[in-house]
Parts: structure tokens; sequence; C-alpha cells
């Protein structure tokens, strides 16, 4: 069986998509002797999580350390998520560890992302890296990154997202995210306004907390930045090659970690310039080249959707901007449209597939109904939504992609088409 038919199938092993304990997933864990002797990265939180894990690894790369990388989800191929020295797993090497844990569970029931984590997990010891970054996928305390416990904690943002699972204010998603923290162990919070109950459960957990304006902050001016820490400061950085404003903040974020654990893997000055310039991380405010400007965002909770907002406001003038937006029915569809609408000038909406997927026509209701002036055109699919607004732009327009990964996904396979569609 290849990649696909063993993805296709580890999706119906399960009985529920999303059914968040840590109880089956530990059973297997310890069948498969999960461990690492290596130091591990965990980070969780509600935006930031994606660009923070690809600063960590492109610096502890650039240092000379072989590193191991887990994300979710994946763009366009599932071998995105498992990253080994740079690079992403290979079909057969997942199929191997897919066997693997296939043999070990019995009758224990998986959830897809349960399964493959634990199978990247096993492909991760058997690689022998020198550092693990480990990437949340939903909340944190049960969540199943959870089992491994992490030398470093880092806590991105906290805001509203995944409410039907974790709770309906920042306190209680503060709280769930707050689990991936350890006793004695150092856990870095990036959030400038933490919740409350975030700092009570990592204080009870015994966590040496470092907090953003306490142990650690940031400081910057047009050409460089400076970070300083609590015995570390390193001045005259570049800024990241990720676009946006947000990226100091987890940039800083990124660097406590690495401060936290510098006794196990130091890091060179040079090293952290090198891996700040070199940081790739696709669908981030990813700007293509061309015209008219093309912006992939893959911003899909107000937070984020805010986010974008302001680094649309820093690209300068464009006379007119176009949305190509397609969200999920679970999402605030209408606090993402909020934080976006006055800067967009005509939008095309368009639906997602699968049982979360929104029409394009529920969406277009959505846009209309908090903003009756905005002009809206709906399309059954993401990619004719996509290819009404090229038509639309002018060269010196841009079209701003964004709502789930999904759409930026889609989008994305429709530009490789496109170039390798013979002229």
């Amino acid at each position: 069986m290849g990649l696909d038919g063993w993805l296709e199938r580890i999706e119906h092993l399960h009985h529920r998509a999303i059914d968040l304990s840590l109880d089956r997933v530990r059973v297997v864990a310890g069948r498969l002797g999960i461990g690492f002797d290596c130091p591990v990265f965990i980070v969780g939180g509600t935006n930031g999580k994606g660009s923070t894990c690809a600063m960590l690894e492109s610096i502890l790369r650039a240092a000379g350390y072989r590193t191991a990388l887990y994300t979710s989800p994946h763009l366009l191929r599932f071998n995105e998520r498992a990253r080994i020295a740079g690079d992403a797993a290979g079909d057969q090497a997942l199929i191997e560890q897919f066997e693997a844990v296939e043999r070990s569970r019995g009758d224990t029931s998986l959830t897809y992302f349960e399964f493959t984590t634990l199978a990247i997990l096993r492909l991760f010891m058997a690689a022998r890296p020198d550092a693990v970054v480990l990437e949340v996928g939903l909340g944190g305390r049960l969540d199943a990154t959870n089992i491994v416990d992490a030398d470093c904690a880092v806590v991105t943002s906290i805001d509203l997202d995944h409410m039907d699972y974790l709770g309906p204010t920042r306190e209680h998603i503060g709280f769930e995210k707050a689990h991936i923290c350890r006793a004695g162990r150092p856990a870095v919070c990036a959030d400038p306004r933490p919740p409350q109950r975030l700092l009570e459960v990592a204080r009870q957990l015994g966590a040496d907390l470092w907090l953003l304006g306490r142990d650690f902050g940031y400081q910057g001016d047009r050409q460089q930045w400076a970070y300083a820490g609590r015995r570390l400061r390193r001045a005259g950085l570049p800024y990241p090659s990720l676009r946006g404003a947000n990226q100091l903040l987890n940039a800083a974020g990124s660097l406590a970690a690495l401060e936290a654990l510098g006794q196990r893997l130091p890091v060179s000055q040079q090293a952290v310039r090198h891996g700040l310039l070199n940081v790739e991380l696709a669908g981030r405010f990813q700007v293509l080249p061309g015209r008219p400007a093309v912006i992939l965002d893959v911003a899909h909770n107000p937070h984020s959707a805010a986010v974008l907002a302001a680094n649309l406001d820093n690209m300068g003038f464009y006379p007119r901007t176009l949305a190509v937006l397609g969200m999920l029915r679970d999402k605030d569809a209408g606090g993402v449209v909020d934080k976006l609408a006055g800067r967009i000038d005509h939008w095309y909406v368009g639906g997602t597939t699968g049982p979360r997927g929104l029409s394009g026509t529920a969406l277009a209701e959505t846009v209309r109904g908090r903003h009756p002036a905005a002009t809206v055109d709906a399309y059954d699919d993401v990619t004719a939504a996509f290819d009404a607004a090229h038509r639309a732009a002018a060269a010196d327009d841009r079209i701003v992609t964004f709502g789930s990964f999904l759409t930026v996904a889609e989008v994305m396979r429709a530009l490789r088409r496109r170039v390798a569609e013979p002229r």
C-alpha cells in the first residue's frame, strides 16, 4: 500500500476525527518505546507556532545541529509534516513507521493525528537528531505531542480558536496550552498579555517560566533589532526573512528558548543571523513574485486576520486589494471578515470541501451580512474564486488569499498547474 492509501486508511480507524485524550496514544507509545535522548522543544499557541518552529529549526541547523521538525497541518503533501535535517520525509520511510504503529496498536483505536504523530516520533528516534522541535496540533494538555516530556516549552499567542474543544475564553484556552510545561524545565511565554490561568498552571506545575517583558524582550529600528534575555544579549540582528511585524515577537520567543537550553545547544551569533535570514515557511504572509502581487496567508481566526491586516498596511500603496477567501464552517468567519473589510475592494469567496467545508454562497452571505456595502462574488471552489480575481486584477493591484490552510493549498496547486501547462 502506498502513502496515499495508508493515509486514507488511517483516516477511518477511529470513530471521531478529533478525540482529545492521551490515554490511547500513551498506551501505544509505551509499546513503541517513544522517547528522546536529545533536547526537545514543544511549541504551542493560537498563532505563530509554525513561524516559531521554523525559526528554531533554521537557527539550529545554521549552528550545525541535525534537527527533526514536526509541524501540522501540511499544505501540499503529508511529507511536509516530518522534516529531518531540513528535508521532508520520504514516502517509504513514513510507510515503515505506519506499519510499526499498526503492529503495535493492537485493538487500540487511534485518530489520524494520534496515529501519524506516533509514526513521526518513531521516525525521528531512528534519525538520531541533535534536537527535536514539535508543534502542538490542538490545544496542548490532551494533544498527542504532549506525550513527550519536552525540555523546553514555548507558548506563542493565546486567542480564540477551536473553542468547541478548548473553551470559550482566553483563560480556558490558556489553561489548555499551559499543560505543555514541565516541572523544573523552562517554559517561554511570548504572549504580551498571557492569560492568568496559563501563569497559574505553569507555576503549579513547577515550570521555570520565562515571560516577555520580564525575562526577555526585544527592540529594533528599521535596519536591525536586538534581543535581551536573562543572561544573554544579542544586538545587530537582521529581521527574519518571514514577512510581518509579528515575526519579531516569534523570533524573540525562539531566541529565549535557545537561551534557556544554551548549555546543551550552544548557538553562535553568526548562526542566529544566518538562521533568521534564511528561514522559510510557506503560506505565512508569503508574497509571490510577479504582477499583480499575490499574497498567501493561512490566517483563519480574528487574531491572525488582524495581523494580516497590519501586514497589508505595511506593504505600501496598491490601487486595489482583491480578497480570495475560503473558510471552514467551524471558524469565526464574521470575525475574520471584520478585521479585513476596510482594506478589501472586492471579495471573491470560494467553497471548501470536506465535513468541515463551508460553501461559497454561505460565506458570501456572511460577508454581506457584516458589511452590506461590500462587493462579493461567490464561487463553488477557491480555485474558481482565485481565477476570477486574477482576471479582474490590474498589474498594480494585489490579491490576498487567506482563510484556511485548505484555501492557500488549493491556490498553490492551481498556480503550480498553471506554471506546468505548456504555452
